[in-house]
């Protein structure tokens, strides 16, 4: 039962702040999350939800297979649109991928706590959605099972990078980030995956969490050791945050193409990745303390804090778009106002109004607490913005080239069954991925919620 006031209301503090301390002790933190791993048996909803994504699943596998044997002519690109939805999934699922770094590294140094009960399935979210991104460049390429050709490997051809090609500095940027995700995820997982070998009750579960556990055994040495390792990588981290969606940014910014050219391109691309980053992990948490009744862990206050972000995020975009508008007309440049017009008033125009109602009208009602704080009206949110987000991407990639400096180049793109099928095929991929590790890891970090406890409880926090 909570605490109450004199007069018999919740106290705020601890009707959210004080809710481990007061229901969980340092066991039973272990018990409630543990047993969704090792104890509780697959619902009709997750295998409902497993069966869907296993078609999609499927599905992008057949695409994939089909084009690699017929090639990109499947595709709708054509000249002028010779970039379309694989580069335009390919800028979404890296922002996708940017609230896990943020959450779980960033806020790690600046010592806010409510990350704890969210960073762990942010963190996979995040490889999964990086996963995602480093297939749709390779995936563009006219013979795709030369992309090790991008690395600079020791070759008797003399076949080297074009270190000048934004293409390399993708293979580069997404490489680390995913070697780097990996490892802070892994180097979290640590602690918990001892805690599940320990409860385990099958030989084969003590093997297989025994064997990544690697031999922890929770000594003061090994925490110290640890705790040092995890500070290192979440430093490692955090310059990822601003340098990946960066360089993804300069893929377009140094070409001079209208529309692309554009200074303001790197702080644009970072805030919108941290913008669709939080709606797609608010999207993820609301139905994951739903269906797994984590509400003592996942509150409404995590809930507010990530709304809160999202909230932010979406000015800086809505400002960005003011500023492109404004530098289009005051510098003077014909193709760029051309360019404004084109998305306001061209063949692409529903979705540039689109656009501007998702990404920047909607997000204003975050303004109100009742709606941060109502779990259905966030999940409806972050779903509208996540789609507003691919929108705005594929609006600059293809509003871009369709009309360029000559009309006599000008055309249109118009998506194919098998566009289509990569970009629902790889959302299936990342839900099979995701439903995967809620099923064998532990989509909360227990070591983190039993420090966490601890420390409310003896009024440290």
């Amino acid at each position: 039962m909570s605490a109450t006031t004199s007069a018999g209301a919740p106290r705020p503090a601890d009707s959210e702040r004080g809710v481990l301390a007061r229901n969980y002790s340092y066991a039973s933190i272990s018990d409630k999350i543990s047993d969704l791993v090792l104890e509780r048996p697959a619902g009709p909803g997750w295998i409902a939800a497993m069966a869907l994504c296993t078609a999609l699943l499927l599905l992008f596998i057949v695409a994939i297979g089909w084009l690699f044997y017929e090639g990109v002519g499947i595709w709708g690109v054509d000249i002028p649109v010779a970039w379309a939805f694989a580069l335009t999934n390919f800028v979404w699922w890296v922002g996708i991928g940017h609230a896990g770094t943020f959450i779980s590294a960033f806020l790690l140094l600046l010592r806010q706590k409510w990350r704890t009960s969210i960073n762990r399935f942010a963190e996979a979210m995040t490889i999964f959605a990086v996963a995602m991104a480093g297939l749709m460049p390779i995936l563009h390429l006219g013979r795709p099972w030369f992309f090790y050709w991008l690395m600079p490997y020791p070759s008797i051809m003399n076949v080297w990078p074009q270190w000048r090609s934004p293409l390399v500095w993708d293979i580069f940027a997404i490489g680390t980030y995913i070697i780097v995700s990996v490892l802070f995820w892994y180097m979290g997982l640590i602690p918990d995956l001892a805690t599940l070998r320990d409860r385990a009750t099958t030989r084969g579960r003590q093997f297989a969490y025994g064997l990544f556990a690697l031999g922890w055994r929770g000594e003061a040495r090994q925490w110290k050791r640890f705790e040092t390792a995890y500070l290192l990588l979440a430093g490692l981290a955090t310059p990822l945050v601003i340098s990946v969606h960066t360089v993804v940014s300069l893929d377009f910014a140094v070409g001079n193409t209208p529309g692309w050219h554009s200074t303001i391109f790197p702080p644009y691309f970072v805030a919108g990745a941290l913008f669709s980053g939080f709606a797609m992990a608010l999207t993820i948490a609301i139905p994951l303390r739903a269906i797994f009744r984590l509400h003592d862990f996942i509150t409404d206050r995590h809930l507010e804090n990530m709304a809160k972000v999202l909230l932010v995020c979406g000015l800086i975009v809505g400002y960005s778009y003011a500023t492109e508008i404004f530098i289009a007309f005051y510098g003077g440049d014909p193709f760029e106002t051309f360019m404004v017009k084109n998305r306001m008033l061209g063949p692409y125009a529903p979705i540039y109004w689109c656009v501007l109602a998702l990404n920047v009208a909607l997000p204003q009602a975050l303004w109100l607490r009742r709606v941060r704080r109502n779990a259905l009206a966030l999940f409806a949110v972050a779903v509208l913005v996540n789609i507003g987000m691919w929108l705005e991407r594929f609006m600059i990639i293809v509003a871009s080239l369709q009309r360029d400096f000559l009309p006599s180049s000008w055309g249109t793109y118009a998506p194919t069954f098998w566009d289509w099928a990569i970009l629902i095929g790889s959302l299936g991929t990342f839900g099979w991925l995701f439903l995967m590790f809620v099923r064998f890891l532990p989509a909360l970090s227990m070591s983190e919620m039993r420090k966490l406890a601890h420390e409310k409880a003896e009024g440290v926090v």
